[in-house]
């Protein structure tokens, strides 16, 4: 009896914590104008690896970062993977920022909203990195350096 009382939590147990590793939250989908008059729909990237960072132009920290992200979208030409922006800005400022800086990825214009969706934004850059069944893998608040993210990116490529 003791035997099959310790097998079957044995088998609980082992069936809870597979469970759990499993769960990984859905990025909310969305749908933002863009850069160039363009429409983001998250949704339309599904299959790839993305990168989705809300930044905004007057923050260092996002400045230092995006450089790597263009030449991520360089390097990644071909592959599933993408860099989606979403700034915390004035769209106006936000569509000098992109000329200036050469940006070769969508950036959408956020508002409250979709800060919300993501769980707050309270600090900039915050960036998700999501898998391609649109599963946020990681979460980084603060500046983090391309190699940080071709680490992640890597790996969720070749699963």
């Amino acid at each position: 009896m003791k035997k099959i009382l310790s097998l079957t939590l044995l088998f609980i147990l082992v069936t809870s914590l597979h469970a759990v590793k499993r769960h990984v939250p859905t990025a909310p989908d969305f749908t933002l104008p863009g850069v160039n008059g363009d429409t983001i729909h998250l949704y339309d990237y599904k299959g790839k690896v993305i990168i989705l960072d809300f930044w905004a132009t007057w923050c260092p920290p996002c400045k230092a970062e995006i450089p790597g992200f263009i030449k991520m979208m360089k390097e990644y030409k071909g592959k599933p993977f993408t860099v989606i922006g979403v700034a915390l800005d004035a769209p106006k400022r936000v569509d000098e920022f992109y000329k200036k800086y050469k940006m070769n990825y969508p950036v959408a214009y956020g508002n409250r909203e979709i800060a919300r969706m993501y769980g707050g934004i309270r600090g900039i850059p915050t960036t998700f990195v999501l898998d391609k069944k649109m599963r946020i893998v990681k979460k980084f608040v603060g500046y983090r350096s391309k190699e940080t993210f071709i680490e992640i990116i890597e790996k969720l490529l070749n699963e």
